[in-house]
């Protein structure tokens, strides 16, 4: 009849409240149930098991056998309620909960200091940014992501609590505890960001806990080492401080921290702690905000809290009181329901009980806090518990989709607050000269190296200033990089006076862009910005954040944050500039563009089993999608002696790649001047053709490979001698001289006459017999001519001129032993049958070395990257960089395949994809993709419907160009159709 009774009490007590509150923080779906359980759990504790349950201790899980025993006694003999964990790792801590959860009576509940993240990463960076750079985002739903990301690693370990949002606002840039912790200054901006989080964390089933109530943000003082004191009226506070705990309630907010504070405005008592308060935490909190969710106390081991004790209340001495529990039970009789880190749980607990024998402590009042303490271990389903899995605990911690989410956070956030002229992002990289300047005591490598794929920069070192000041004079731009430590929210962020006595010098004298890589108070040291053209705010030194803000400026992607905070004379809350990006290809992971990681596995297989099998030495591979990079790689090694591993900034000789990276660019360029058509004939262009078999060919039949032309004239074989088959004396000298001046290799000079005899050649050859497609080299010979004359400049200036410089393509050029190292050129073959050499820094084409190494079908060295950037200029219909190099119609033009009815698959100079079964792709893409191949292993293709450019470098003809086995395996078309088969959206 008992149990009936009760029964009924519970069901009407449940519906009751559920009808008049139904949005209260602790209640589970199942509201009966809940109830049910807390009130069973409830009934049948002791006294000390009630007690205990409001006591969490903090747990180091790195901890030595000694610690955890004490651990295993406070929970079997004390019967606390929660653990809170720090440091160590994921592991061991799972490992020490499951072992806790197993000998404690009543499950536990666990929190943890997860601001941003667990510290999982190699690279010491945290899984998500600073709150001080969530509030530089505009996109509030980005932040509600991040909140359920972090949600879901604390689950995934066994957390319940997570004791963030800070709901701060950080009005003081001194602040020493709160700074990046704090969304920032702005009250609204907090607010929305802290909801956004605290949803996005429910959601995922971890409580939130706002802190530290009422408000840490405007203090000077350090709370684990004294008391600060919070200097403001109560209207001001309630303006203010409170706003933000106002409307998390309202939205179901779990959990506050009340945090160590002297506020004379709302606790008359001097130097009476807000944790200890009544009025604070139960007049304020609970009944005017009416919060009826979890308050936690701070660290009750804090030494501000702690000295309380020794000065005692109202001056008076507490010397004779029992300190083992005295602050527990004040923070308890305040109104507090968890008694945080106590400094002593086991007096705390007999203080207690004491204090509940003599009625200080009422049943009414234990069981208010005891059972929400209790619904909240339901509602995070220690009704149901099961231990937590190990076994894939490090994987499910650092995901991919963390990764990708933190990418976009800091895309989000960079700030740009100031853009002089607008500078910003940096254009016509053809008219800058860059130089890189480090300050500060952390790594900016990643920033320089990100900033390098862009265009030349120079990285400039001195020891001191007017070394410094010479050696960039020879600079038009300068990129100063100020890095500070990225390990933990509270490292130095201030300019030493060393350092900014050389920003203002270098800025004096030379046009500077300054990037911030730590909390935006560092700008409140710039004494005058007059002289720094552009300014960028990106908040951390982490990786990523290096790689964005590299990005951003050369517009690559476009810049959105806002400062969160003001910075002294110059720079205010929600100051930012916005720009669009400039359509240059930016970089990032395969997610972002729809693409999958896993998938694309099977590029790294397919690329080493072919360096592996000796299909090649080495391989650069690039992929890139709806203009992101989001594959970029090296295979292999320069040669199979294995004693240079591949490089990103290794050139490679692209061979037949030339025709589409230098000679179809600038054939392009003359249609769109008029200098002639696609139906421009030969005998117009150049009159020795006049009177030529070749007259009527026009330029569409030429780079269609449909002229009847000779595919490949032998011309080097002209200059060997007969017998010995070496380099005719008659041709050739070791010593360059006024008449033997066209350098083909190392100590080998060809009469500098020569090209034209080729060319002569050319124009004497017999047509073959027949009109089919017969891919020939023979209309890039002709065509170098041809613009050669028309702009009365060599090739190799013109492609620089017009389209690599302004690229950003400072890795292309012809003849690269003028502008590189030869640990930087990959070789390309011992020549046994012409130079007899091997061939490395020259030319692999014996056509092309005979034009002093500048062909029109080859004599290109490149990289993957820049090969890349001409390939989205194409993609994009000629537009790259901010710069429109053709018009879309001319794209259009060229990417079209005329002769398809003939059996012709060409467009003009593009490759196209193959008409049958057999060609040049996987089959597994549009037709109104394009690229081309060269004959030592590189490939270079772009298709507009997926905006995938794909790019393959190596040098397959090492040591001897011998069997294609590249080709005759099918390994870069079986790259592509893996490409294509790791798309996902």
């Amino acid at each position: 009849m008992r149990y009936i009774l009760s029964l009924i009490t519970i069901i009407v007590f449940s519906n009751t409240v559920a009808s008049q509150d139904d949005n209260h923080p602790l209640y589970a779906k199942d509201i009966q149930a809940q109830q049910k359980w807390v009130d069973s759990l409830y009934n049948d504790m002791s006294l000390e098991e009630k007690i205990g349950q409001l006591f969490m201790v903090q747990v180091f899980s790195n901890q030595d056998k000694a610690t955890e025993k004490k651990i295993v006694k406070l929970i079997r003999d004390n019967h606390i309620g929660g653990l809170i964990y720090s440091k160590g790792g994921p592991v061991r801590q799972a490992k020490l909960n499951n072992l806790y959860q197993a000998i404690s009576k009543t499950p536990l509940l666990i929190g943890m200091d997860a601001e941003w993240g667990l510290s999982m990463r190699l690279d010491s960076t945290y899984t998500f940014p600073w709150n001080m750079t969530l509030g530089a985002i505009r996109d509030n739903a980005l932040i509600e992501r991040a909140g359920y990301h972090i949600g879901e690693h604390c689950k995934r370990i066994g957390v319940h609590f997570n004791f963030a949002p800070v709901v701060d606002i950080n009005t003081n840039p001194k602040n020493p505890i709160i700074g990046n912790r704090s969304f920032g200054e702005d009250r609204e901006n907090v607010t929305e960001k802290a909801l956004a989080f605290m949803k996005g964390m429910q959601n995922a089933g971890v409580l939130a806990n706002a802190k530290h109530f009422p408000g840490h943000g405007d203090t000077e003082s350090d709370s684990h080492k004294t008391l600060p004191t919070i200097n403001f009226d109560e209207k001001r506070i309630d303006s203010v401080e409170l706003y933000p705990y106002r409307k998390l309630i309202d939205k179901g907010l779990s959990s506050v921290m009340v945090a160590h504070l002297n506020v004379p405005s709302l606790e008359p008592r001097s130097g009476f702690p807000s944790s200890l308060s009544k009025h604070i935490v139960t007049d304020i909190l609970k009944d005017t905000l009416g919060f009826k969710g979890l308050i936690f106390t701070d660290a009750l081991d804090m030494k501000g809290v702690a000295d309380y004790i020794e000065k005692g209340i109202d001056g008076n001495s507490m010397s004779n009181m029992p300190k083992g529990g005295e602050i527990d039970l004040m923070a308890f009789m305040a109104g507090n329901d968890v008694m945080l880190m106590s400094e002593n749980p086991q007096a705390a607990i007999q203080r207690f009980v004491d204090a509940y024998t003599d009625k200080t402590i009422t049943e009414e009042r234990l069981s208010h806090s005891v059972k929400k303490i209790l619904m909240a271990k339901y509602k995070v389903g220690l009704h149901d518990y099961s231990p937590i899995g190990t076994s894939t605990l490090i994987e499910d911690l650092n995901r991919l989709k963390d990764d990708v989410l933190y990418e976009e956070l800091l895309e989000n956030a960079i700030t740009v607050v100031r853009n002089k002229s607008e500078l910003l992002p940096l254009r016509n990289l053809q008219t800058k000269k860059i130089a890189y300047v480090q300050l500060g005591d952390d790594d900016g490598s990643t920033f320089y190296n990100e900033l390098q794929k862009y265009t030349k920069v120079h990285h400039v070192k001195a020891e001191k200033l007017d070394e410094m000041i010479t050696k960039l004079q020879n600079y038009n731009t300068v990129i100063i990089g100020f890095h500070r430590a990225n390990k933990h929210a509270w490292e130095k962020f201030e300019f030493t006076d060393r350092e900014l006595v050389w920003l203002y010098e270098i800025a004096r004298t030379n046009t500077v862009v300054l990037d911030v890589f730590t909390r935006p108070y560092a700008l409140i040291d710039l004494k005058t910005v007059e002289n720094i053209d552009g300014i960028v705010m990106s908040y951390q030194n982490s990786n990523i954040a290096q790689q964005k803000s590299a990005q951003v400026i050369f517009g690559a992607i476009p810049v959105k944050g806002t400062l969160p905070v003001s910075t002294g004379e110059y720079f205010k809350v929600h100051d930012g500039i916005s720009y669009n990006a400039l359509n240059s290809l930016s970089y990032g992971l395969p997610e972002r563009v729809g693409m999958s990681s896993e998938l694309l596995k099977r590029v790294d297989s397919i690329a080493n089993y072919a360096v592996n099998n000796k299909m090649t030495p080495g391989i650069q591979l690039l992929i890139a999608r709806k203009g992101k990079v989001i594959y970029n790689k090296n295979f292999g090694h320069h040669t199979y002696s294995k004693k240079q591993a591949v490089k990103f900034e290794d050139i490679y000789d692209v061979a037949s790649l030339t025709k589409i990276l230098a000679t179809l660019p600038l054939v392009m360029e003359l249609e769109e001047k008029g200098a002639v058509t696609l139906d421009t004939k030969l005998s117009k262009m150049l009159p020795e053709y006049t009177t030529s078999n070749k007259k009527n060919v026009t330029i569409k039949q030429m780079l269609s490979h449909y002229a009847r032309l000779k595919p490949w004239i032998p011309f080097y074989v002209h200059t060997l001698d007969s017998v010995t088959k070496k380099p005719d004396p008659k041709y050739y000298r070791k010593k360059a001289s006024p008449k033997f001046n066209i350098k083909v290799a190392e100590n080998l000079y060809l009469r500098k006459d020569y090209p034209d005899s080729i060319q002569k050649i050319i124009k004497d050859s017999d047509l073959l017999s027949r009109l089919r497609y017969r891919y020939s080299d023979m209309p890039y010979y002709i065509l170098k001519k041809y613009i050669e004359k028309y702009y009365k400049k060599p090739l190799d200036e013109l492609v620089q001129d017009h389209f690599y410089q302004s690229l950003g393509a400072n890795h292309t050029t012809y003849n690269p032993s003028i502008k590189f190292s030869d640990k930087n050129i990959i070789p390309t073959e011992i020549d046994d049958y012409y130079r007899y050499q091997k061939v490395h820094g020259y030319v692999h084409d014996m056509g092309a070395a005979m034009q002093n190494g500048v062909g029109g079908h080859a004599g290109v060295f490149s990289n993957a990257n820049d090969v890349a950037k001409i390939m989205q200029m194409y993609l994009q219909k000629g537009y790259y960089g901010g710069k429109r190099y053709f018009n879309i119609e001319t794209l259009d033009k060229f990417n079209t395949c005329y002769y398809c009815d003939d059996n012709n698959r060409r467009g003009i100079g593009f490759d196209k994809p193959q008409l049958g079964d057999d060609g040049p792709t996987c089959g597994c893409l549009s037709m109104t993709s394009f690229g081309h191949s060269g004959f030592t292993g590189t490939y270079a293709w772009a298709d507009p419907e997926e905006e995938i450019v794909y790019i393959f470098l190596a040098n397959r003809t090492y040591p001897k160009a011998g069997k294609n086995l590249l080709l005759r395996e099918n390994i870069r078309t079986n790259i592509q159709e893996a490409i294509y088969e790791a798309i996902i959206d």
